[in-house]
């Protein structure tokens, strides 16, 4: 008589070992089915990202937006299988740009299917308002881990704003997986220096130690000892020997739970594309898909269905909901209850965190924003600017910002009544001294923004170069960050050169996204201000003024108020339409002014536009548009020291523009100005040629 075989229920070991597999075989099969990725990271780390998610993590699937979630930043995003897997797994819900949760999954098994294809929610690297579940956007090697440095000190501000005795409303912490490149790139460097110094404990970086790059070994670039280098900065460094042991990867976790006063690193030793047969530690295993027999080959080792793609064995999303889904729930439930009694006890500091989360500013938040009487002496940009941030401070709690190194010079050092440094001892000081690194002070004002503050850096304009990668990805992530640039043009004219902006406003111009302004005087740089801050989901650049720059008479001309509009009329010439338009953008505006007024003395009728932000004004009506620029009106002279480039736009065939087509030179500014035509006299004989007038 035959029996019949019942089989037996895995073991916890075995439902672990089914789960980091299937993380690996999806990883696979996408990669496969796009023909286009990177598989090796994804099969050799599957273990690690299991770990975190289900074993440590506190994330709550069903509403993974929730204030006091711990953060998953993947920094080698070229692995973003790892991180579709887990949300497709953990059943991870959408949410849309209200913060609202849909009630439908983040990630699909069909955006899996589509991994890199047109709409999928699974794209080739982890995009930030694109996938729910993602906290920051990782393209460039470095920027993830950078990231979450903001992220860190965010942390630290909202729980020494906010926390109180009996109520840890803010205690999370920052997990962020980054491999060989992340290390390479400088980025990583200055922000974990940074991190060390600030003593951001909530903090944990994984290092993929599988030296292994797109050209090949590392040993052929990459022979640091790089666990001296993070003791160097101040950092806890632990090392697991063996990726695929989930126990030691927790233990190593624990520690870092447990570890005060200091970041953690912890070096994991794997093997790029762990689990062939062929243990492939080659670039083509890292950049490439493996081929239909490498991955049947992969998928027998693994004990899998040789021939079954895209598999979700049974138990495994029970296993996801059992761990990261049971214990995220339980931690989110106990905190929102927490934050009930928080709200009684505490109702006005409840109402800021309401307030902070949606992105929305607290009632009076511009009160006190100053107003400049005409001086003809003016004052600098960067002066207005200081004045103003002091206020915002003040008024916006959850504002905060600093320089690299440069406040004194770009005025950004707060000084009201009680502001005080953002420093380990006071995590919930205003001021931040990045130091002298500015492209991770671009992603560490991303990470606070991803954090719901309002931050912004600062720095010279012409060292916005360094931190380009960090300001475009701000675009990107559509963040409401903040870049306050002074020196904008040669008004710092001995340093030479190199300290004098010429391409740099045409490059951050043609950024999607983001909005630059160069105010004109110091009232345009306080309408900035409040135009700026108004931006729930663009990042902004002000390019201001080293130099005194005249405070126009608004009696006489048009209000500041236009600079909201992007470019407005300030000047125009009675007795009917203009014959010439001065179209200018910050110090150069005065300068159009000045010629203005002659050619008004000699009977000439010209109109003079403030254009502070072409992005601004490219989003107003058409109508609006050519009420500022008549169509009809074709003599024009644009007025900006920086490269012509794309003035044409606005001047057309029959328009000159006064501009740069040099890098500058070293010497006063005066000179300067008169080496390379910014003048009233050359303004004036450049607006007569064009008229043909004597």
């Amino acid at each position: 008589m035959a029996t019949t075989q019942v089989a037996q229920p895995m073991t916890s070991e075995q439902l672990d070992q089914l789960c980091i597999n299937t993380i690996r075989t999806l990883s696979i099969d996408a990669v496969q089915a796009a023909n286009s990725g990177h598989p090796g990271t994804p099969m050799a780390l599957a273990p690690l990202v299991y770990t975190i998610w289900n074993r440590v993590m506190r994330f709550d699937p069903q509403d993974p937006i929730w204030p006091n979630r711990d953060r998953f930043v993947l920094s080698n995003g070229h692995a973003s299988m790892l991180l579709w897997s887990v949300l497709h797994l953990t059943k991870t819900q959408a949410v849309n740009p209200e913060y609202e949760i849909l009630g439908q999954p983040s990630v699909t098994l069909d955006d899996i299917r589509r991994f890199r294809q047109l709409d999928s929610k699974a794209p080739g690297h982890p995009e930030y308002h694109w996938t729910s579940g993602v906290e920051a956007t990782t393209g460039p090697l470095g920027q993830g881990v950078a990231t979450s440095v903001g992220m860190a000190i965010a942390q630290k501000w909202l729980a020494a704003r906010y926390n109180r005795p009996g109520f840890a409303i803010f205690d999370y912490n920052m997990y962020a997986v980054c491999g060989d490149g992340c290390m390479m790139e400088g980025v990583s460097s200055e922000a974990a220096s940074l991190a060390g110094h600030l003593g951001l404990d909530n903090l944990c970086w994984i290092y993929d130690n599988n030296h292994i790059t797109i050209e090949g070994n590392t040993n052929i670039t990459f022979t640091e000892d790089i666990a001296a280098r993070f003791l160097g900065y101040g950092w806890n460094v632990l090392r697991v020997g063996d990726a695929n042991d989930i126990d030691r990867i927790q233990n190593a976790l624990e520690v870092f739970q447990k570890t005060k006063g200091r970041p953690t690193f912890i070096i994991l030793d794997s093997h790029i594309g762990y689990g062939s047969p062929h243990k492939h530690d080659t670039a083509e295993a890292h950049g490439e898909p493996l081929g239909e027999e490498e991955v049947r080959l992969t998928k027998r080792s693994y004990g899998w269905p040789e021939n079954a793609k895209f598999l979700v064995p049974d138990g495994v999303y029970d296993r996801f909901a059992a761990g990261c889904g049971a214990r995220g729930a339980e931690a989110r439930q106990e905190w929102t209850k927490l934050f009930g009694a928080y709200r009684t006890a505490y109702p006005e500091l409840a109402t800021e965190i309401d307030q902070m989360q949606r992105r929305e500013l607290p009632p009076g938040w511009d009160r006190n924003l100053p107003t400049f009487p005409a001086d003809s002496k003016g004052m600098a940009g960067r002066d207005a600017s200081g004045k103003v941030l002091n206020v915002l401070a003040q008024n916006v709690p959850w504002f905060l910002g600093g320089s690299g190194d440069l406040g004194p010079s770009n005025r950004t050092l707060l000084t009201y009544e009680g502001a005080e440094n953002l420093e380990a001892e006071t995590p919930g000081g205003k001021i931040l001294h990045f130091g002298i690194r500015e492209h991770s002070m671009g992603a560490i004002v991303n990470g606070l923004s991803l954090s719901k503050l309002r931050a912004f850096g600062a720095t010279f304009f012409i060292f916005s170069d360094y931190a380009r990668p960090a300001i475009r990805l701000s675009a990107i992530m559509e963040l409401p960050t903040v870049f306050v640039f002074t020196h904008d043009a040669m008004g710092d004219g001995e340093d030479g050169p190199t300290h004098q902006p010429v391409e740099q406003l045409a490059s951050l111009r043609a950024i999607p996204g983001l909005v630059v302004l160069r105010p004109a005087d110091a009232n345009e740089v306080v309408e900035a201000y409040r135009y700026i801050m108004q931006l729930r989901h663009e990042p902004a650049l002000l390019a201001l003024s080293r130099q005194s720059l005249p405070t126009l008479d608004r009696s006489k001309y048009a209000p500041a108020s236009g600079v909201a509009r992007g470019a407005y009329v300030l000047a125009d010439a009675p007795g009917g339409a203009p014959e010439i338009i001065f179209i200018a953008s910050g110090s150069e505006v005065s300068l159009a002014v000045n010629a203005h007024e002659t050619l008004l003395g000699e009977g000439i009728r010209s109109r003079v536009v403030s254009m502070p932000s072409w992005d601004i004004f490219e989003h107003q009506t058409q109508e609006y548009r050519d009420s500022v620029l008549p169509p009809g009106v074709k003599p024009r002279v644009a007025i900006e020291q920086a490269s012509t480039f794309g003035w044409a736009q606005y001047v057309g065939d029959s328009g000159r523009v006064i501009g740069m087509k040099t890098f500058g030179a070293s010497a006063p500014l005066k000179e300067l100005q008169r080496k390379f035509g910014f003048e009233p006299e050359r303004v004036v004989a450049v607006a007569k040629e064009l008229l043909g007038r004597p």
